[in-house]
């Protein structure tokens, strides 16, 4: 759905209305369209004894990333990855305005930042607790001061996991994060700490099989085409009436499909005979699938209430349980649930929605702890306000607050949750597990 604010916005009478007026200024954000995957040099910079910087300047190398330790007066960066992991005390932090001060002003519009630090509770000392645990607040805050569609983001390393970082880093520097902005992530926690790199970087899932499910149309559309782009064989799975769209899909990208429901009784079981007979096992299972039954408490009906859990959360773990139990899944595969903002931070009229997306959380999290022995991994994607067909049942002051309340005064579009979901999947995130990645433009309030 177009966004005609963000146009009046960026023509010569609205520009001139949001600048005195102070209105939202929605910028239009660069998205990955192939080709390097930075166009532009990357400043480095460390505090004294950080444990990392050799290994940021590897993992750039790796992504074939211009990148510079020393700073050029007038030069424009694309990116600033600063290592803060020697950061040991309160004072300490000094380091990091010492090294953003001086070169804000040359970062260039839907530029990127990244701060590198230690899993708090890995830090060693109080003092160090301390410091990293500040990372969190001075990257969102940064994020909602660079504008122009930058984004600024705070990468958390578990000891051991420092080569883990190029996937990641390739990511947040990357047009593929345009909508990813105030987020935390964390390498290594789950006891994974080695990848195997990709072999190609434009290809990076080839060989790979992919199931997405709620395929046909909306995220789970833009969720298959991503997922091919980089590579994979991707099957689609949706619902009878939505059949022909999900084969037209399918055939174009020349993958399978699955027709059916996935709260049936069966659904597991037909899934993974599906699976075993056509491609004998996955790497990726991506449940997208949802819906929504918005009533207020009082008025929710129990089927409506148990249809929405159900098709969320419910169906997915069975889905999941069933290919694991047969083996399905192969190592260094991964399991990717789709939650909400929503599930965060609560919406009115939406409790069985939000209950199920949170629930989503809670089981991706447990879940990368019971298969992180057999090298697989489980994240969430958490969308904020998405640009698809539903947005336009929303009443016009609801969906307008929803795009502007964020630090991109925008809603995001289907590939921004794609993109997350291929970084997920992609075999050089194999150490990142049991995350929560909020897709919704750093929400202004109720989440980050």
């Amino acid at each position: 759905m177009s966004d005609r604010y963000q146009d009046l916005a960026h023509n010569p009478i609205g520009k001139f209305l949001v600048k005195n007026l102070g209105l939202p200024n929605p910028p239009y954000l660069e998205r990955y369209e192939g080709g390097p995957l930075v166009q532009g040099s990357v400043l480095t910079g460390s505090a004294t004894q950080g444990d990392v910087a050799k290994a940021v300047t590897a993992a750039l190398k790796a992504l074939k990333v211009e990148a510079t330790g020393v700073p050029a007066q007038g030069k424009r960066y694309k990116g600033l990855v600063f290592d803060a992991t020697g950061i040991a005390d309160a004072a300490g932090l000094v380091a990091l305005q010492q090294f953003f001060t001086p070169v804000l002003r040359q970062l260039q519009g839907s530029g990127r930042v990244v701060v590198v630090g230690t899993v708090p509770e890995e830090a060693g000392s109080e003092g160090a607790r301390v410091a990293q645990r500040a990372l969190e607040g001075f990257t969102r805050s940064l994020a909602k001061e660079v504008g122009g569609g930058s984004t600024a983001n705070l990468v958390y390393l578990a000891p051991g996991a420092e080569t883990s970082l190029a996937s990641t880093l390739g990511f947040f520097l990357s047009p593929k994060s345009a909508y990813v902005s105030g987020q935390v992530v964390r390498i290594g926690t789950t006891g994974i700490t080695s990848v195997t790199d990709p072999v190609d970087l434009e290809k990076p899932l080839a060989g790979k099989v992919a199931l997405v499910t709620g395929a046909s149309r909306g995220l789970g559309e833009a969720d298959m085409r991503t997922l091919a782009r980089d590579g994979a064989t991707v099957i689609g799975l949706d619902v009878p009436p939505l059949e022909a769209d999900l084969k037209a899909l399918a055939d174009e990208l020349g993958g399978g499909y699955i027709v059916g429901d996935i709260t049936a009784e069966d659904a597991p079981a037909t899934i993974a005979a599906y699976v075993k007979e056509n491609y004998g096992a996955v790497d990726v299972v991506v449940h997208n699938a949802g819906i929504t039954r918005d009533k207020r408490l009082r008025n929710m009906k129990p089927e409506n209430w148990q249809l929405v859990v159900d098709i969320s959360v419910g169906a997915p773990q069975r889905i999941t349980d069933e290919l694991l139990a047969q083996g399905l899944i192969n190592e260094g595969g991964t399991v990717i649930g789709i939650a909400s903002i929503a599930g965060i931070a609560g919406n009115n009229g939406q409790t069985n929605y939000a209950s199920a997306k949170a629930g989503v959380i809670g089981w991706i999290q447990a879940l990368a702890e019971r298969v992180a022995g057999d090298g697989i991994t489980a994240n969430v994607v958490a969308p904020g306000f998405m640009e698809t067909e539903m947005v336009k049942t929303i009443p016009l002051g609801i969906r307008e607050a929803g795009r502007r309340m964020n630090s991109m005064s925008q809603g995001g579009q289907p590939v921004d949750v794609a993109e997350a979901i291929a970084w997920f999947a992609n075999p050089g995130s194999g150490a990142v597990s049991g995350n929560v990645l909020g897709v919704n433009g750093q929400m202004l309030l109720g989440a980050s």
